[in-house]
């Protein structure tokens, strides 16, 4: 592969650009790699009511999914952490430790979120971890703690224990989840 610098001037400013090269068939050419651009049809909704609910689901998932990308991150990090500690005393003060400053960071940021917003968080977070949000409390937490946080949630009309069904009853949300990670939404 050869590299090649080209000038481009504007005005007085002149700036270089190294572009990768490649020989072929005798003719030396610029290789520039592009990522994918998907087209599809335009969306057809069948009336005002459905149009308003499929943007109002893109907008808690764009909220939502950096959440729940981030939580995924904290359970590893924890989850990893955690084997790495000699017994189960020094587990649970980490634990503690580790609750209190997820609730002093989260909180505020949780009580931002819409009913809706929540109810996405919850299904995305089974996405991202492939385990429902109760599950992980549970074995992070205890059997109590989950069984208050899921009374907690069903309150509200949620439930950590449904889990993400991308085939199923939540393919509508894996296809914006596609369209946002291609930059489409």
């Amino acid at each position: 592969m050869l590299c090649a610098c080209t000038g481009v001037q504007a005005q007085s400013y002149r700036k270089q650009v190294v572009l990768p090269m490649e020989v072929y068939e005798g003719d030396t050419i610029p290789v520039i790699h592009m990522r994918d651009v998907y087209i599809y049809e335009r969306m057809k909704f069948k009336n005002r009511r459905q149009e308003r609910y499929y943007w109002r689901t893109v907008r808690d998932v764009k909220k939502t999914l950096p959440i729940a990308r981030e939580v995924r991150g904290i359970i590893i990090e924890t989850y990893e952490y955690l084997l790495t500690l000699p017994d189960e005393k020094t587990r649970e003060k980490h634990l503690a430790a580790v609750e209190k400053g997820l609730m002093a960071q989260y909180t505020p940021r949780m009580r931002q979120l819409t009913l809706s917003q929540g109810k996405m968080l919850i299904k995305l977070i089974d996405r991202e971890c492939e385990q429902t949000g109760y599950e992980l409390i549970r074995v992070f937490m205890g059997n109590v703690k989950a069984g208050f946080y899921q009374a907690f949630a069903a309150l509200f009309g949620a439930s950590l224990k449904r889990g993400y069904e991308p085939d199923g009853a939540d393919a509508e949300i894996e296809e914006i989840i596609f369209w946002i990670e291609q930059g489409q939404l």
